[in-house]
């Protein structure tokens, strides 16, 4: 998802805000304003979803809208459109791409290099699955940032699609073209194999071509 996507995201979520407001009635007997319980209950889970999503629980963000807006005051509503116009900033800045894709990037870079060695030392395989991790992982983080569903309900069990199936809706959504898509199909099943014991039916310059084209395609498509 592009910045400007997110922020015109946040946008909506400062309009939900405002129309919060727009509810506002003095309390009988009191000196201060209310909103509508409904109203504000939605803006906030609203809110939430999106800084849960983009930021995590444990970002400052997340913590100050909790202890924020927990009531039906004016005044919950108005902290709540101050947090959101600051996190409009920091978006439009590009500061959380910028931060998200560093860490990111530092990650994989490890296992990356994990895997290099492995391969280097003639063990192809577990260095196959560490690529096949690598790229699952950055499937899930462009999933994420596209807006999209990265699990399931089923039985009341939140279940994690399977990589392929992302792979699909990536697609669909023109994330990445066709031949990325086959591609990465072609990756997870070298992976799949890999992972399931099937060493005879890949080569050690395949697990290669298969590291030096996920490194290019994550460069191509960042997180």
């Amino acid at each position: 998802m592009k910045p400007s996507d997110l922020v015109k995201r946040i946008d909506q979520l400062l309009a939900l805000g405002e129309a919060v407001l727009a509810t506002k009635s003095p309390v009988p007997n009191g000196s201060w304003n209310r909103v509508d319980t409904g109203a504000i209950t939605g803006f906030r889970a609203a809110v939430l979803s999106f800084i849960e999503m983009h930021f995590g629980t444990s970002h400052s963000y997340y913590v100050e809208f909790s202890a924020a807006v927990k009531g039906n005051d004016e005044s919950h509503a108005k902290s709540g459109i101050a947090i959101v116009k600051a996190i409009r900033g920091e978006v439009e800045g590009g500061w959380l791409i910028s931060i998200k894709s560093l860490v990111a990037a530092e990650i994989f870079a490890d296992f990356i290099e994990m895997a290099d060695h492995l391969l280097d030392a003639g063990y192809k395989d577990p260095s196959a699955v560490i690529l096949g991790g690598v790229l699952e992982e950055h499937l899930r983080r462009l999933t994420v940032s596209y807006g999209l569903p990265v699990s399931r309900l089923a039985n009341g069990v939140d279940v994690p699609l399977k990589a392929e199936i992302l792979n699909q809706e990536l697609a669909k959504v023109d994330a990445y073209n066709k031949l990325d898509q086959k591609s990465v199909t072609a990756w997870l099943d070298l992976r799949n194999k890999a992972a399931h014991g099937k060493y005879t039916e890949y080569e050690a310059p395949q697990v290669s071509l298969m590291r030096s084209g996920l490194l290019d395609f994550m460069s191509r498509k960042p997180v």
